[in-house]
């Protein structure tokens, strides 16, 4: 089978049809556009992302698994129309850019039995809808595992760049491929015209709906508070906010030029498990554009006000790494929640086992092929407007 037909949309959408036994995607729901971002994706992986052989059966699972995910969820709310009446009340979100504490700060949070993450597994299989009886030894917990066990068999020392875990709490990009307009395509694959499109063109509304779809699917299982996290968020916060108007946000603050060099050096890990054709120097040029367009966004939109100034609680990097509790105490008072004694023992027994080794080593200022002064300049309205270090270039 060649490359074209492998990605053929209409190939796909028949395959996922048949092996869920749906053929209803959710059109009647608010989520319009889709298959042309469904087409984008697959133009790319055909055209730009070089994918060796194993690269192109993963992108495939990758692609099946949001479509049948997707397919799933939507029979299960018209099975279950009570569904449509969960209320996702405040939610929490931790967004900035990547690399910025964003992950340990979110797992630490996520230690808190009032506070509600979705889990890999979950967001990976979420049918049927998980239930609090089962929810630590459900049999799709395993099976995530083992998933994710393979892909650090594949390209070894990638958990040790990313940690991941079917009981971990997952980012909102894995949800929002249901509705392909989600970075995460163009982070683990090479997809020039597609990053641009998402980050200039595309309409992310849709994509907001039915990441709401999903969460008011895991809600009516397992309730609770919701606490989410993507880096991916810092570029559509307009459009978060007009999904979850009362959503509180904690925006992560690091100096651009090392979350650069992190991201990309990250990135590049990434597309080598799918393909042998991958640069640092290529990635680091897509997040640079990334980076400099997302925080003169988000700046402009906390500037005019469209962000209320009382739903975000900023945290710099540097105070975090150094003091984690003093910042977690902080987002806890600003969010008018009390750290219990259980929340905080178990944050603190998660911090043990996860120490972290703060990425020394993996990534370096040099391999970017940037020039330091060139990008110092495009971020340097971001520094000053909220007081974020300029840190020595790794």
């Amino acid at each position: 089978m060649t490359l074209q037909q492998r990605f053929d949309p209409q190939r796909l959408l028949a395959a996922a049809c048949e092996e869920t036994g749906s053929d209803d995607f959710g059109d009647g729901l608010g989520l319009a556009g889709w298959q042309a971002a469904l087409q984008r994706v697959t133009d790319g992986l055909i055209n730009d992302a070089r994918l060796s052989d194993i690269g192109v059966e993963i992108a495939h699972l990758d692609l099946m698994r949001a479509l049948k995910n997707r397919l799933d969820v939507v029979a299960w709310r018209r099975q279950h129309p009570e569904v449509a009446d969960e209320s996702i009340r405040q939610p929490i979100f931790i967004v900035g850019q990547p690399r910025t504490a964003t992950t340990i700060l979110y797992d630490l949070l996520a230690q808190d039995p009032e506070l509600r993450a979705p889990l890999t597994w979950e967001v990976d299989a979420p049918c049927p809808v998980p239930k609090p009886v089962s929810y630590h030894d459900d049999p799709r917990i395993a099976q995530t595992q083992a998933g994710i066990e393979l892909s650090e068999q594949i390209m070894p020392g990638f958990l040790a760049f990313h940690p991941m875990g079917a009981l971990v709490g997952q980012e909102c990009v894995r949800i929002t491929a249901g509705a392909f307009t989600s970075m995460i395509f163009s982070v683990q694959y090479r997809l020039p015209s597609y990053y641009r499109w998402l980050l200039y063109e595309a309409d992310h509304a849709p994509a907001y709906r039915y990441h709401r779809i999903f969460l008011q699917h895991l809600q009516s299982g397992v309730s609770g508070q919701r606490l989410l996290k993507s880096p991916a968020h810092l570029w559509q916060l307009g459009a978060l906010l007009a999904e979850y108007p009362d959503a509180l946000i904690v925006q992560t603050h690091r100096d651009p030029l090392n979350v650069i060099s992190s991201i990309a050096a990250l990135t590049h890990h990434l597309r080598r498990m799918c393909s042998d054709e991958s640069s640092i120097a290529e990635c680091a040029a897509q997040s640079y554009e990334e980076i400099v367009a997302g925080l003169e966004r988000e700046m402009a939109l906390r500037a005019g006000g469209a962000v209320p100034a009382g739903r975000v609680i900023d945290v710099q990097y540097t105070d975090f790494m150094n003091d984690p509790w003093s910042t977690i105490n902080d987002i806890y008072q600003r969010l008018g929640r009390d750290l219990s004694p259980v929340a905080a023992q178990r944050m603190r027994d998660f911090l043990t086992a996860h120490p972290g080794d703060g990425g020394r080593g993996r990534y370096t200022w040099s391999d970017t092929g940037l020039d330091a002064g060139e990008v110092r300049e495009r971020v340097r309205a971001y520094q000053e407007r909220y007081s974020v270090p300029t840190e020595q270039l790794r």
